[in-house]
């Protein structure tokens, strides 16, 4: 197979890359490991930056998200027994849209067999060759047959575990990593949601989080340890924990009903430099993970992705190479404000076992970000995203 650019990975990044090639008459052939099915029902992040709508808008494939998607101008901290609004649309200008990844990962699907490019489902690439050269192929694996794609450019969107960010020799990238001492019980539920923004909680018992994936379907997290058995944890249990750590006077927003799926999330944050090595160039949560408190994995790939499509469109077109050899050191910007940004969110909202100071200094740094309006601005402009 020839095609020019090879994309490793059909989540939000790497079918997001393939969309917006395609409207620059850019051609990509897309594999991925997992069947249809999986790719759609995957359940990941829920909430999109103002840029990430935008985008979705003037692509063409916003549609389903404008009618379906619930559209936020703020969110609520909760803490010391109060609630405070960090309006986004009054601070900024810009708001949030609470939608599901694999809903943004049907739409993009859609538009992808709609107009007949190259997309496969259980296409398992197990090398990446000549990756520092002119003409780098990937081989695969898809109906029981080996495959080879000659390409000249591999963009890899595989995740953290995936082939990509193996590809390059030994020293080539350097990584970094931070894990954090608990993780996050989440769960979705047939519940409304009894908040219509979502709600963050500082709780001497440990975080919380109310938020929502549709009018009808609740998902809410609570922190426990990072290796929490989740066969400790009876709905009843869930439910009685989340009354306690959202629930403020006069005030209990937690809507129980059925939970049809529970699990525990270490959270961690890493980050790959460079995110290019040769004609591979790396993206999503290839190049780099947080911790999901600020919302920003989903749309930090869509980031990467869009800056890696203008910098292929200015090399097709112009034969300028500037864009790719400035991609990595564009992205790591916006990743490193991200990452700091969502280790504070972190930091601020989570409780640490026996750390009294540090329990109570959270509550000073909280009342200083809801009572100035700098502090309102700094979490909203980087909440809702930072512009492209």
């Amino acid at each position: 197979m020839r095609t020019q650019v090879a994309i490793i990975g059909a989540g939000p990044a790497g079918l997001m890359l393939a969309h917006l090639l395609h409207l620059r008459g850019i051609d990509s052939i897309v594999l991925e490991a997992r069947d249809r099915a999986y790719v759609e029902s995957r359940v990941r992040a829920g909430l999109l930056e103002q840029g990430t709508v935008d985008l979705m808008t003037e692509t063409g494939v916003g549609e389903r998200m404008h009618a379906q998607g619930l559209l936020h101008h703020g969110i609520k901290l909760r803490f010391a027994g109060q609630t405070h609004r960090i309006d986004f649309q009054k601070t900024v200008g810009r708001a949030v849209m609470v939608y599901a990844q694999q809903e943004v990962v049907k739409d993009l699907i859609a538009a992808r067999l709609g107009y007949n490019a190259p997309l496969h489902f259980e296409a398992d690439a197990y090398a990446i060759e000549g990756a520092d050269s002119a003409h780098p192929k990937v081989r695969f694996r898809h109906g029981g047959k080996e495959h080879e794609i000659d390409c000249d450019f591999i963009a890899g969107c595989d995740g953290f575990h995936g082939i990509a960010r193996h590809a390059a020799p030994e020293g080539k990238f350097a990584t970094f990593s931070h894990e954090y001492p608990f993780g996050w019980l989440g769960i979705l539920a047939e519940s409304p949601p009894g908040s219509d923004e979502l709600i963050y909680a500082n709780h001497e018992r440990g975080f919380a989080l109310l938020t929502m994936r549709s009018p009808t379907v609740s998902r809410l997290y609570l922190q426990v340890a990072p290796d929490e058995d989740i066969a400790n944890w009876s709905d009843a249990r869930i439910w009685d924990e989340l009354h306690r750590r959202l629930s403020v006077p006069g005030d209990d927003p937690v809507i129980e009903g059925k939970i049809f799926q529970k699990s525990v999330t270490p959270m961690r944050s890493f980050v790959t430099e460079p995110m290019r090595y040769g004609r591979l160039f790396l993206a999503g949560d290839a190049a780099h993970i947080v911790p999901p408190t600020g919302a920003k994995g989903l749309n930090l790939a869509v980031a990467d992705v869009r800056v890696l499509a203008l910098a292929l469109e200015d090399f097709y077109t112009r034969g300028d190479e500037c864009g790719l050899d400035g991609y990595s050191e564009k992205c790591l910007k916006r990743v490193w404000r991200a990452q700091h940004f969502s280790w504070w969110m972190t930091t601020m909202l989570h409780r640490y076992d026996g750390d009294a100071f540090d329990n109570r200094r959270q509550i000073g740094e909280l009342e200083s970000v809801v009572n100035s309006q700098a502090g309102q601005t700094y979490l909203a402009e980087n909440y809702s995203g930072l512009p492209f």
